[in-house]
């Protein structure tokens, strides 16, 4: 091991490792940290903006330790191995006699750093990306069975981690079309499948809820070049920090010596010309294209070793980056260090306010899937997230949490309206109500399908419910919410379904319930599309229907 890595590696790397710990202890969660504990407390196949990894290595760490830590250990694991991984990639004997240009390297990396300790799809994709990367080295030199396996585990692993994985598949592939040739190739693809295939059963039972929402449901918005496309540039130079010229430079002065060395470069250059042409129609966000850091690390460290003035120059610019993200690192913590207010600061102030004016009833939050899991991780009660017609669909739309509320004495938070019975403040000032319900009833999982226009402007709605209990039809109010191009809402209009007969009162359990409607004239320019959504109790609408493009 020791041959494998020198002393002086293996003392960096843990103290980088006590480093990520001792940060992931006196750090507070991040709002998107949360939400994944939150996924963490009911294990699956699947969740509904992700797939499982992230839950799984949550509820790992939480074996291990209680609070951050327990949220976060795997994290620092994961960290410490995809250094030695990357270590591994690097062929050049030399590397040996610049260990401290390699750590400041990759320590310099702004998001690969966060991620040595955060929790989140990212801290995964990273490991496993470079593990793939090294499975691959071994399998180019020599196509085992064995290897082969690996290899497939591994590729699934990848795609257990993020969805984004697909690129890092793909792209090495396409370095190496040759493959297709290869039987040891087709049996790491036939065990990834396998290995894949509890989530494909998962995407099935579940109506394919992730995929819908990515690809068709999702809002976005007009095209910005300062917003879209200069922001993806942007991007590129914050995820390399202070070191993002030499970064590049060693990027575009890299040529493709072998079948490995190609695959690097297919994978980077693949990725950052997918997201550029990405830019024209959505933003994109940082944590998108960070998949570049583990082949532009191998790229810009074997780069280093035979270019002594970029290797200066990186070294000098990595002492620069050591001190500040080692200072941004105590801010997290310290909020007084920066004038700035950051995910990390002040979540236990706001629960704990929360918490003392709740009298312990369960909080639910209108249209936060951040907010409920924060409280709920600080403060150990329950809390649901109630989605309105206005937000978007989440975990809380789908894992059947609304029970935990149901039928009882309920604080229900809100930052929209003027007056509760209650109030609170967040750390950034917004100020939010809340108003006791005694017996809370919410029918967010009430489903409504437009399923063929009958006539000119008349359509047949089918309404099912999927509760064990049965739901009176005068609980219920039914509106359409118009929404432009983008999928964002504009326009919320009543409508009053009919039913085939006037004796119908009760909409049934598993049951579906046939209506007939009009719909109204929106009343509003640039209307694309409408999806139909339901109200209970005098609730907002929920995000009952999916969004139907209108026809001409």
């Amino acid at each position: 091991m020791t041959q494998k890595f020198p002393r002086l590696f293996l003392i960096l790397l843990a103290f980088l490792f006590v480093l990520n710990l001792v940060q992931s202890h006196f750090t507070e969660l991040i709002y998107d940290e949360a939400y994944y504990w939150y996924y963490s407390q009911k294990l699956d196949w699947g969740y509904f903006d992700h797939p499982p990894m992230v839950a799984f290595l949550i509820k790992l760490s939480s074996f291990f330790f209680n609070g951050e830590l327990g949220v976060r250990f795997m994290s620092c694991i994961l960290s410490a191995g995809t250094y030695a991984l990357l270590w591994e990639l690097i062929d050049n004997h030399k590397k040996k006699d610049y260990i401290v240009h390699f750590f400041l390297l990759v320590f310099s990396m702004t998001l690969m750093n966060a991620y040595g300790f955060l929790t989140l799809p990212d801290t995964p994709l990273l490991f496993f990306t470079a593990l793939f990367l090294l499975l691959y080295k071994r399998f180019l030199d020599n196509p085992t069975i064995l290897v082969s396996i690996g290899l497939g585990i591994v590729m699934a692993a990848l795609m257990y981690s993020k969805y984004h994985a697909v690129l890092v598949i793909l792209f090495v592939f396409l370095s190496n079309i040759k493959l297709i040739k290869s039987w040891q190739a087709w049996l790491a693809v036939f065990v990834a499948l396998a290995c894949f295939t509890p989530h494909f059963v998962w995407l099935y039972n579940n109506d394919f809820v992730s995929i819908k929402y990515h690809l068709y449901e999702r809002p976005n918005q007009a095209y910005s070049f300062t917003k879209f496309t200069l922001g993806y540039f942007v991007n590129l130079i914050a995820i390399f920090g202070l070191l993002f010229y030499w970064v590049y430079y060693a990027l575009i002065k890299t040529r493709p010596s072998d079948k490995f060395n190609r695959a690097l470069l297919y994978l980077t250059y693949g990725v950052l010309l997918f997201f550029f042409i990405s830019s024209f129609n959505r933003r994109v966000q940082t944590q998108w294209i960070i998949i570049i850091s583990i082949p532009m690390a191998v790229i810009a460290f074997n780069h280093l070793l035979i270019n002594p003035k970029s290797r200066k120059w990186m070294f000098r610019m990595g002492i620069a980056s050591l001190v500040l993200l080692l200072y941004a690192r105590v801010w997290m913590v310290h909020k007084p260090l920066l004038p700035i207010l950051f995910e990390t600061h002040g979540n236990k102030v706001w629960v704990n306010d929360l918490h003392s004016k709740s009298k312990n009833a369960p909080i639910v939050f209108e249209n936060s899937y951040r907010r409920a899991p924060m409280y709920e991780f600080y403060s150990g009660d329950p809390a649901f997230s109630l989605n309105n017609y206005m937000y978007r669909k989440n975990q809380y739309s789908i894992d059947g949490s609304e029970e935990r509320v149901r039928n009882k004495k309920i604080l229900y938070v809100t930052k929209y309206a003027n007056n509760g019975d209650i109030t609170y403040a967040h750390p950034d000032s917004t100020v939010f109500y809340g108003t006791f319900i005694d017996d809370f009833q919410s029918y967010r999982d009430l489903k409504a399908f437009v399923e063929k226009k009958e006539k000119e402007n008349q359509y047949l709605l089918k309404v099912y419910n999927p509760y064990d209990f049965d739901i009176p039809l005068d609980e219920l109010k039914f509106s359409v919410a118009f929404s432009n191009a983008y999928k964002q809402v504009k326009k919320l209009l009543p409508i009053a379904p009919k039913k085939n007969s006037e004796t119908i009162r009760l909409l049934k359990s598993k049951d579906t319930l046939n209506l007939h409607f009009e719909l109204p004239f929106p009343k509003m320019e640039n209307a694309v599309y409408f999806r139909v959504v339901i109200s209970e109790n005098n609730l907002l609408p929920g995000l009952n229907g999916t969004p139907v493009k209108i026809e001409e």
